[in-house]
């Protein structure tokens, strides 16, 4: 499966299993990079033509050396064609960082059910005998045919009583294992504090956005997720096209940037969240502090900034259209309690007051910031 997405007027990007492709002008004149050969096609109305962009196998067939004008614009030429390469593969690059951000949310988690304890492996019967029948036929000669028929016995009835006793007991270690599989399960559904926090701890391990789980309570867990700046997510510019259809590299708009900035940070909300319900099967609902790392103060110690806060219950999410709604509409949608600060002109994300948030204040405080932003 794969879907396409349009960035701007003349720029849509294209995700499918050969990877990303990106094309780029109208209908008319479009070219497409990415995933296989570079190509460009052309269609009006029901008529369409499309080709590879490359190096022909062509040559002279006259056997005449090309003139010096002849080879300057063939040099012109493939400077050009090595210039515009270049301008694609950059296209390319930043196509892939603005898809990145708008397909942040989508990511789906596979829902914790009960964990049950592998059933033992049985006991090695051959190898047991063995042991047992080199035992028994200690000490009794090779022609003493009786009473090696006997010590044989013997070991069969020790091997056999030895393969019973190693099958009990490792049946006794599954059932202790499974009890306290099911004990931890049991604190998991019912809201543990400890045992949630481990659980989100070990979940959130190797997520993009630095997360950490605060606190539990009453069915509600508190999150803090640490993002990076702007400048360090949103590319300066996007790929379009002019009004001729050549590819061109805008500077993106202050607000465009902001709001593309906005988009990840309620991605980052999103993919933590559904995250933590998927892990933790009792959670209820979730408090998320969105913080910027803004550098360290006089003492070294992490400045930070909440950037958004938000609410959102596990019922709120049910029935959401993840492929076809944006990051910012779903946290929009489906909070219960939104708290953000945007500049009116550009739509910039401006760090809350938290003097006049309390309970907001008091779970950043709660923050090992230090652990959090991996300094030491």
């Amino acid at each position: 499966m794969g879907f396409s997405i349009k960035l701007a007027p003349g720029v849509r990007i294209r995700a499918s299993s050969r990877g990303i492709r990106t094309s780029l002008g109208p209908r008319a004149a479009r070219v497409h990079v990415g995933a296989g050969r570079a190509g460009f096609s052309s269609g009006v109305g029901p008529v369409g033509f499309y080709t590879s962009l490359g190096a022909g196998r062509g040559g002279s067939r006259s056997g005449r050396r090309p003139s010096a004008a002849a080879y300057q614009r063939q040099v012109a030429s493939q400077q050009r064609q090595a210039v515009q390469a270049q301008r694609a593969e950059e296209a390319r690059h930043l196509a892939q960082a603005f898809l990145r951000i708008l397909a942040l949310h989508r990511v789906d988690f596979p829902v914790a059910t009960r964990p049950v304890a592998p059933q033992p492996a049985a006991p090695d019967r051959d190898s047991i005998y063995q042991h047992y029948e080199q035992h028994a036929l200690a000490g009794i000669g090779l022609f003493e045919r009786a009473r090696r028929a006997q010590a044989k016995q013997q070991a069969v009835r020790w091997a056999e009583a030895e393969v019973q006793r190693q099958w009990a007991t490792r049946c006794e270690q599954q059932a202790a294992w499974q009890q306290y599989l099911d004990q931890r399960w049991h604190q998991l559904c019912t809201n543990d504090a400890e045992v949630v926090l481990e659980t989100l701890e070990e979940a959130f391990e190797d997520n993009e956005a630095q997360s950490a789980a605060v606190g539990v309570a009453d069915g509600e867990v508190s999150l803090a997720v640490l993002v990076p700046s702007i400048d360090q997510v949103v590319p300066e510019r996007m790929p379009t096209t002019t009004q001729a259809g050549n590819l061109s590299l805008r500077k993106l708009p202050q607000r465009d940037r902001a709001a593309y900035y906005k988009l990840f940070a309620c991605g980052q909300i999103l993919v933590t969240i559904r995250e933590a319900f998927a892990v933790a099967p009792g959670l209820r609902s979730a408090r998320v502090a969105v913080l910027r790392h803004d550098g360290t103060d006089s003492y070294g110690r992490p400045r930070m900034s909440c950037l958004l806060a938000v609410r959102i219950d596990r019922t709120a999410l049910v029935g959401v259209r993840w492929d076809a709604a944006d990051a910012a509409t779903v946290v929009t949608d489906t909070s219960s309690e939104l708290l953000l600060n945007q500049r009116p002109r550009t739509g910039e994300l401006q760090p809350l007051n938290l003097d006049a948030e309390p309970a907001l204040a008091e779970l950043i405080n709660a923050i090992d910031l230090a652990e959090l932003t991996g300094a030491e």
